[in-house]
């Protein structure tokens, strides 16, 4: 079309100078002005063929941006608690506030992180804390060997990797993966998934790592990566079995060759965590197993008697419909286990799950407390993910 009309006006143009030839000029008018309404229709289609272009332009760049925030996830967590125990005061807490952003660069290379606000309100004087619990690269190398760069949660225990309220029963993580694991514990290196075969898996980790000082206290020993030591790293590996629909079985092991960073007056502390557990699912019915230990070096961690802290739990539940599950635990765990005739906590609970939502749960369950510690009381709680 557009070639027909610019032919047209070329036409009327050599028509034009022909009747000047013949000095005819009122047929010098007639083509003027079909030369005019040809150069018209010429101007009206151009300018819907610029409109054309444009509104293809803004569709491209408009599906450009869409197809960015498709690879931009976000998600997140977050849990209120209710605890009301003897000879304390009982307490209300929104406990965490969780955020997950991830972005996918390629399908062989990600990002993820997580940002977290504990105990509602973080600053001078307060309870809370701000905290970046993940941020990595994880990359693909093959079928079977994928690397995380980064700060990451270490690959040990049950709910240190995924510990969002809807994954587990009771308000409160359970004794053992907070004192003696301690979940939730992240640190910053580089990390090796490598699938040895289907439903068998190997983790391997070099990271930083726990920084106890003189009370060897394995919690406090949290850095999380905040203008952290790094004088002695970690080495972390773990196994994996989950090849049999329902059964998880793993071990890990870290060593790392100072627990006190090499601090200034204070023995060298060489430590070895071992830590194995269970999870066995058959339909409704679900039994939890774990058992953690540190093995440190030095006469300082022997005086104190926490050369040695061990910890254990058995859990069973069960599902009794969709919506509820039930559960008891037993647990103990001793931070001093290496000091002769020293009391381990011990730790009986019962509770529910009521599941308004696959993601959204409201917790109660009731604990006694022995051996160390003597108390009994009750929690409630509320948590969800998206």
């Amino acid at each position: 079309m557009k070639k027909t009309l610019i032919a047209s006006a070329l036409v009327g143009l050599f028509a034009s100078s022909a009747v000047l030839a013949n000095n005819d000029t009122e047929e010098l008018r007639k083509v003027i002005a079909q030369q005019q309404k040809v150069l018209k229709k010429l101007e009206e289609r151009l300018d819907e063929t610029e409109q054309r272009l444009e509104a293809t332009a803004d569709q491209v760049e408009s599906s450009s941006t869409a197809s960015s925030f498709a690879k931009t996830t976000i998600g997140g967590y977050g849990e209120l608690h209710y605890n009301n125990y003897e000879n304390t005061d009982a307490k209300v807490d929104f406990h965490r506030f969780v955020l997950f952003f991830g972005h996918e660069f390629t399908n062989k290379l990600r990002f993820f992180s997580e940002f977290e606000l504990e105990h509602s309100i973080a600053g001078e004087g307060q309870d809370g804390e701000v905290e970046l619990e993940q941020a990595y690269v994880e990359y693909d190398y093959s079928d079977t060997i994928t690397t995380k760069t980064g700060l990451f949660l270490v690959p040990v225990g049950i709910i240190n990797e995924t510990h969002e309220p809807p994954t587990f029963y009771g308000v409160e993580r359970n004794g053992v993966e907070k004192n003696i694991i301690p979940a939730t514990w992240w640190e910053a290196g580089v990390a090796g998934n490598f699938k040895l075969a289907p439903g068998l898996a190997v983790d391997a980790a070099i990271t930083s790592g726990l920084n106890v000082g003189n009370d060897y206290k394995i919690r406090g020993g949290r850095q999380k990566v905040s203008n952290a030591s790094a004088e002695n790293l970690a080495y972390t590996g773990r196994i994996k079995y989950t090849a049999i629909p329902g059964l998880e079985l793993a071990a890990t092991v870290q060593y790392q060759t100072d627990l006190t960073q090499s601090a200034a007056g204070v023995d060298d502390a060489a430590a070895t965590l071992i830590e194995a557990h269970a999870i066995y699912q058959v339909n409704n019915f679900t039994v939890r197993a774990l058992y953690a230990t540190w093995n440190i070096d030095g006469d300082e961690a022997k005086a104190l008697g926490r050369d040695e802290q061990t910890g254990w739990y058995i859990e069973p539940s069960y599902m009794l419909n969709e919506d509820l599950g039930a559960f008891a635990r037993y647990a103990e765990y001793n931070n001093e286990a290496g000091q002769s005739g020293s009391d381990a906590v011990e730790s009986t609970s019962v509770g529910i799950n009521y599941y308004l939502h696959e993601n959204v749960v409201l917790k109660a369950d009731y604990e006694e407390l022995g051996g160390s510690k003597d108390s009994k009381g009750f929690n409630l709680g509320f948590g969800y993910q998206f």
